[in-house]
Parts: structure tokens; sequence; C-alpha cells
């Protein structure tokens, strides 16, 4: 029993492998995955969450520079989201690669996650995949809504503590704009990249919107409807380490035709 979880990692990492190395020659690409999966776990009674690090970007950075500028790259995210810092460093390495670099998103990507899908050549949803907006979080609050809550009355009435996040808010907000636009100019107008920003940055929803495929190409972004089988296969290889959901599924046993 001791052991047992030990085994089943080494077994999962061996399957993982082994499904990379398929999708790869598949592809005729180089595969990197970024998947968080540990959103739900716990330890000792505290949450344990997974998010975009530095870890993360110096990992995703090694990996694209190790790749021959000739060969394209498959970039499978499944995420949350997490540092703006390390975002940016992915999305300019992705953005950096002269090969094409599709990502794959199979389930959602979710604010930095979108982030560096911004960089992509194309992005690969599944039909009910998505992304969502890249709007800064600062102190837990969107960025835009401290802003205008400093706007909605005359200065003397806002508290100073108000005023400092505001000012720290709309910093944040030039920066991902301006980082955004970055990322989109090589394959989208100046113009029509500011607007795309200022969209997806400004706070026009909540921070968890759910943006569909469909709304997403409307938007501009390069999106394809259509995830590969093997990558959704390859997603039931980074389980929980603490299975917590209620959801449960027996699989289809499909008859198989008689020979004559």
């Amino acid at each position: 029993m001791v052991l047992q979880p030990l085994f089943m990692g080494r077994w999962y990492a061996l399957r993982r492998a082994q499904a990379i190395r398929a999708l790869e020659k598949s592809h005729a690409s180089r595969v990197i995955t970024m998947i968080h999966r540990q959103e739900k776990r716990s330890i000792f009674g505290f949450a344990v969450s997974r998010h975009i690090d530095l870890e993360d970007a110096q990992t995703i950075i090694a990996a694209i520079k190790d790749t021959p500028d000739d060969m394209p790259i498959d970039l499978v995210i499944h995420t949350p989201g997490g540092l703006v810092l390390a975002a940016m460093q992915i999305a300019r390495a992705v953005e950096a690669h002269k090969a094409k670099v599709t990502v794959f998103v199979p389930v959602y990507a979710m604010s930095g996650g979108t982030l560096i899908a911004l960089a992509a050549d194309e992005i690969v949803l599944g039909e009910f995949s998505v992304l969502g907006p890249i709007d800064p979080q600062i102190a837990g609050l969107p960025a835009a809504s401290i802003v205008k809550a400093r706007d909605s009355k005359p200065v003397e009435g806002v508290f100073d503590l108000t005023l400092v996040l505001a000012d720290v808010a709309e910093k944040a907000l030039a920066q991902v704009k301006q980082g955004a636009v970055e990322l989109l100019t090589p394959r989208m107008e100046q113009a029509a990249a500011e607007a795309l920003a200022a969209k997806l940055a400004g706070g026009h929803w909540t921070h968890d919107y759910a943006l569909t495929a469909g709304e997403a190409r409307a938007l501009g972004l390069p999106v394809k409807v259509g995830m590969p089988l093997q990558v959704m296969e390859l997603m039931k290889l980074y389980p929980q380490p603490i299975q917590q959901s209620g959801v449960e599924y027996l699989p289809i046993d499909v008859p198989r035709q008689r020979r004559v």
C-alpha cells in the first residue's frame, strides 16, 4: 500500500510518454504539455492549487528552445491561469518559434492560458472547450473594477488604499493590453489587435467568463474546432492525486460483429 502511489505514478508517466510520442509521430511535431489537474487536491486539510508559475515558464521555454526551428510545436494547455509574468514569458517563446505553433485546449485555458494561446498560429478547441478573459487581478479583485470604483465618486471620498490599488490596477491593465497587442500583431493589424486586447483585458466580463469557440472566432482569433481523440486520451493520463469528484460512469461495451 505504501509503494502503490509510487508504482501508479511511474505507470502513468510511462503511459504519458508513450501517448506523447504517438501524438508527435502522428502530427510530425514536438508536443509540449502544461496540464494543471490538481485544482481539487488537498493536503492535511489545506487546499493546494496548480497555476502557471515561473517553473512552468522555465521548463516550457527550455523545451521550445530545444526544438528545431523548422519543427512545428503542439502545445496542450489545461490551466486556470496564473502569474502574468510567467504566462508572458511562455507566450513570447511561443511567438518567437519560427515553425507553426498550435495550442490545443481540451477543456479550458483561462486567463494566463488564454494569453499564451494568443501567441499561437492556431488554437484548436473541442466542441465545449473554452478560453477566458485576460483582465489582471489585484489582491484578488478585478483591476478594471478597482479603477471604476475609484472613479465613481470624488477623490476626497476615496479611501487611500483604494487609490493605491487603483494606481496599480491602471498600470496592470496597460501592461496586459500592451503584452496582448505585442503577441497579436504578427498575425493581426495593429488596430484590430488593440481592439481585441482592450476587449479581453478591459474587464467587460467576469474573470471566469467562458469564452466559447464561436465567440473567440468572432473576436478574430485563429480558432479551429475539433479536438483530436489522441489529445483527449492523453488528458486521461493526468488524474487527480486525490479523487473528489462525484461523477462516475462505466465504459460502453460495444458488441463486436460476428465474422461470417
